[in-house]
């Protein structure tokens, strides 16, 4: 047995809870891990809600963690028993639990000098980033990039790793204080998204050209917006849809500059266990240098989940949070 945090039904945070759960011995290709440290993002209440389909009920929810392989069945190469690991698994995975058996594939070793709390706090995040800036658009050294949600999750490890790479970064926020939080990680330029000319701004401090590429996770109140921001030949890279989809959207949209369009997701970019690897080496790599600060501002213990679930929609968190066992 494992405690675990269940949903029998989905809804709000009360529907979450803390019980105990069967652990068979992990099936061939899976390895057993025992969790020190549970990631929490936003995509965990799409689930527990009802926005996103689970596939049967009960169901332990959660993409992200971190722990060390206690078992592993038959056939399982990519990682041994012992071994620190740390994984991002596509929804609706299965997290928020003590102990779990999974899938080796996701699992990835963990450096000594990462903490099981930083591993479980930027896998997600950290690997989005990864294939957001040097694989669905390769920001070279002085370029400068337009970033939504600055002062986000991803977006706080998105400005100090462009900064990183030599690009100029600006920024959308939505609050001085947000914008403060960016530009101590990376970001030189910050707009408040909530001026209605904020893309004038965006053009304004490019000296009207306009940038190459947008990251924009925002979508239905940036996407026109963004859209203007790009110079001629220019790539919005459309990740995510915190204030819902954009539904007006025509091809035409983009024939006056010859603009580029995408869609991307995590899993569709590491969808084989070559490109994983290299995407998390990337990442361990700029954390170990300094370059980039994964920062775990929010501790929950894993029996208080609707805690943390009412805390993060109640946007009293910043940064990351983690839930530990």
């Amino acid at each position: 047995m494992t405690k675990a945090v269940r949903l029998h039904e989905q809804g709000g945070p009360e529907v979450l809870k803390y019980e105990d759960i069967e652990l068979a011995a992990p099936a061939a290709g899976e390895a057993q891990v025992r969790h020190e440290a549970i990631g929490l993002n936003y995509i965990d209440v799409y689930l527990r809600s009802g926005l996103y389909p689970l596939p049967q009920l009960p169901w332990v929810i959660g993409m992200e963690g971190a722990g060390v392989v206690e078992a592993v069945g038959e056939g399982v190469s990519e990682v041994a028993v012992g071994d620190r690991v740390a994984y991002a698994a596509p929804p609706p995975s299965g997290a928020y639990s003590q102990a779990r058996n999974m899938a080796a594939a996701y699992l990835v070793k963990l450096p000594d000098a990462i903490s099981s709390e930083q591993g479980a706090a930027m896998m997600l995040q950290g690997m989005t980033v990864e294939y957001l800036i040097r694989r669905t658009y390769a920001v070279k050294a002085g370029e400068t990039v337009l970033v939504h949600a600055a002062a986000g999750g991803v977006g706080l490890i998105q400005c100090q790793w462009l900064n990183h790479l030599g690009a100029t970064v600006i920024g959308t926020v939505g609050s001085d204080e947000k914008a403060a939080l960016a530009k101590a990680h990376g970001c030189h330029h910050t707009v408040n998204y909530r001026n209605k000319d904020w893309a004038a701004e965006v053009k304004e401090l490019t000296g009207g050209e306009g940038v190459p590429v947008v990251y924009d996770s925002v979508c239905k109140a940036t996407f026109q917006g963004s859209l203007e921001c790009l110079k001629r030949l220019g790539m919005m890279v459309n990740f995510g849809q915190a204030s819902g989809p954009y539904d007006e959207f025509t091809t035409a949209m983009l024939a006056p500059k010859s603009l580029f369009l995408t869609r991307p997701t995590l899993f569709a970019y590491n969808a084989t266990r070559a490109e994983l690897e290299a995407s998390a080496a990337a990442l361990f790599e700029v954390v170990e240098s300094g370059a980039v600060k994964v920062e775990v501002n929010q501790s929950y213990p894993l029996a208080e989940a609707a805690e943390a679930h009412r805390d993060l929609e109640a946007r009293k968190t910043t940064g990351s949070t983690i839930l530990v066992p």
